[in-house]
């Protein structure tokens, strides 16, 4: 079975279609951890402590109760920061976000039913997948829907001309559907070491059951 991030970070795009390989665990549901890769870019300001910032919705995202759910849960995330959340009053940093969750296909390693066909004198078999290695149970790669759910928060800084100080992107992939269950975890990871370092990416695991 595939190590969970190092199938995160198998994740790539040909043309329109996002292949990933992934362990079986991931898409089975039976996972107790929550894996997300993160990449992030600062250039982030000495001496903010306490300072104000303040959530920022585009137009399309006005008015959008899960916009507004998912605001509140980076709302938690932002916290430990030791940024305040403005309230009525200028801020000095606006705060944005976008989140999607894109079906992709993804693949898993699953033992290959019987017959497995064993070629003599090399050490093999041979069996409706193609040729393999001896010493075991059939592994084969079976394809399966997944989706890849990503989170990207940037922060701007009205004291610099509105120049982005924070841009960071928290991806994890599941079997189904689950933002709204993953929302939690991807807004901590953005913030996780907040800043961090400059084009940083890290592999974050959190256990399942936080939120």
């Amino acid at each position: 079975m595939l190590n969970l991030l190092e199938s995160i970070a198998a994740l790539k795009t040909t043309g329109r279609r996002a292949v990933l390989v992934l362990g079986a665990l991931l898409l089975s549901g039976c996972v107790s951890t929550i894996p997300a890769r993160v990449t992030s870019y600062q250039r982030w300001p000495g001496n903010v402590q306490g300072q104000t910032y303040r959530i920022v919705p585009d137009a399309a995202q006005r008015n959008n109760l899960q916009y507004e759910s998912f605001a509140d849960m980076l709302r938690a995330a932002i916290g430990p920061t030791g940024l305040v959340e403005a309230h009525g009053s200028r801020a000095r940093f606006d705060v944005g976000f976008t989140y999607s969750s894109a079906p992709v296909q993804a693949w898993v390693q699953r033992v290959a039913p019987a017959p497995y066909y064993y070629a003599p004198g090399w050490g093999g078999y041979y069996g409706p997948w193609g040729p393999g290695y001896y010493g075991g149970p059939a592994v084969v790669n079976v394809p399966v829907p997944a989706f890849r759910n990503t989170l990207t928060v940037t922060i701007k800084d009205a004291d610099n001309h509105g120049a982005e100080v924070y841009r960071s992107s928290a991806v994890s992939v599941s079997g189904g559907n689950d933002l709204q269950m993953l929302m939690p975890y991807l807004a901590r990871a953005v913030f996780d070491g907040f800043p961090g370092n400059n084009g940083e990416v890290r592999d974050i695991n959190y256990p399942m059951g936080d939120y």
